[in-house]
């Protein structure tokens, strides 16, 4: 693979982290120019691969996840690295493929021993990956991928995941969904794990509070006319459009309904919408009640102001959404799992992660989110709100409240995870 961060600002697999001339100098130097074959591992790079969508359906949530990785890099760098070691971070595209991630993650250890997987956003990569680093006796934390079963029915030990579970996105905002816009609802669903898991749990929860589905559909991955879907929409009249669609999908999905005029009766929702979507669409289909998982205005909360300030500085005209919150998290929950544990290996910076707090400068938000032990997922609130449709970038979203993760989570005996760790 090229590395074209010059014109893109995505880090090649091969190429190390640049950063500007001063730290970008200091990341490289000695390392690059005459490598020592005689080299202990402990003394050279810690060496972080991050697997992510750099194209196709998912490039623009995985581009904003790489920023936020390369952020925290370059602030570990300046400070030392992690345990006095240098920090690389080596970026591979799974093009949202569970194939290609797996090659990727494969090339990455193969060809440049990395010592950590961060990364994914398609939750069938995370899946993938999840059991490629476990089998290799490396610690993967999933940045993105949503699916319940990756810290539920599929954990391990070598797992741990950054973003929400499904089931928490859902109880974000089912039961206000239901009680201020109707009881019957009709799903349009990407066919993938992670629509899958969203809508059953969705489906659960409605049920629960007494509504009914009234329908839905599996659209696949890529899909680009929705108009099919749509007439069923019409037909089903349902009160609660659901819109369980990720990336690209759901920007072309929400420009159609428009052009249907489908959400001047029914009201448009779902689990998850994001700043990159949002900031995609015109301003005619800027509508509905989602969940953010993070936002960059949370006026009063510590640290929060000075982030925004330092990720604008590093990326012009941006300001930082979830995803890269989510990849900034990732790097510095390695690197203070590392300090705690004194060691990069994976056994050792697994445990140092269970229990792990997030500081107030890494957690950014209200409550202190929590790695819990029993399953390695990171108990983070949840932002729901409705889109601000004549708002401008970035002032795209209303946020109703702060629900803290600890309280949406399934309890930990409730999620089929049994952490089990190599003899």
């Amino acid at each position: 693979m090229t590395d074209q961060s010059s014109k893109t600002g995505k880090v090649g697999r091969r190429g190390l982290l640049k950063s500007g001339a001063a730290i970008g100098a200091g990341i490289g130097a000695g390392l690059s120019a005459a490598p020592m074959a005689a080299m202990a591992q402990s003394t050279g790079p810690i060496k972080i691969g991050h697997i992510d969508s750099t194209t196709g359906n998912f490039a623009v949530l995985g581009d904003s996840a790489i920023k936020g990785s390369k952020m925290a890099t370059m602030e570990l760098n300046a400070k030392g690295g992690i345990l006095g070691r240098k920090v690389d971070l080596l970026v591979e595209d799974d093009a949202g493929l569970p194939a290609t991630g797996l090659d990727k993650a494969s090339r990455l250890l193969d060809q440049d021993n990395v010592d950590f997987f961060i990364g994914t956003t398609n939750s069938a990569v995370s899946l993938a990956v999840a059991k490629f680093a476990m089998d290799h006796n490396r610690v993967f934390v999933c940045s993105g991928g949503h699916v319940d079963s990756l810290t539920g029915s599929a954990c391990n030990w070598a797992t741990f995941r950054v973003c929400s579970t499904t089931w928490m996105l859902t109880g974000g905002d089912s039961k206000t969904l239901y009680d201020k816009f109707g009881k019957k609802w009709y799903f349009l669903t990407t066919d993938y794990a992670f629509g899958h898991s969203e809508q059953a749990d969705y489906t659960k929860q409605v049920t629960g509070y007494g509504g009914t589905i009234a329908g839905g559909a599996l659209v696949p991955v890529g899909t680009t006319d929705f108009s099919s879907y749509l007439i069923q929409v019409k037909a089903a009249a349902p009160d609660v459009l659901c819109l369980l669609l990720a990336g690209d999908d759901q920007i072309n999905a929400m420009k159609q309904i428009t052009q249907f005029g489908i959400n001047k009766t029914v009201h448009v929702a779902g689990a998850l919408f994001e700043l990159e979507q949002i900031a995609a669409l015109p301003e005619a289909a800027r509508y509905g009640t989602w969940t953010f998982e993070w936002y960059w205005n949370q006026p009063g909360v510590p640290h929060v102001a000075e982030f925004v300030a330092r990720y604008k500085k590093l990326y012009p005209g941006l300001y930082p959404s979830a995803r890269s919150w989510f990849g900034y998290v990732s790097v510095h929950a390695l690197a203070l799992a590392c300090a705690k544990a004194g060691s990069t290996g994976a056994p050792a910076v697994a445990k140092a992660l269970e229990g792990l707090v997030l500081p107030p400068e890494i957690a950014l938000q209200p409550s202190a989110p929590m790695f819990r032990a029993e399953d390695h997922q990171l108990l983070l609130g949840m932002f729901p709100g409705s889109v601000n449709q004549h708002g401008t970038y970035p002032h795209m979203f209303n946020v109703f409240n702060y629900v803290p993760g600890a309280t949406l989570a399934l309890p930990a005996d409730q999620t089929g995870c049994t952490i089990s760790y190599p003899a």
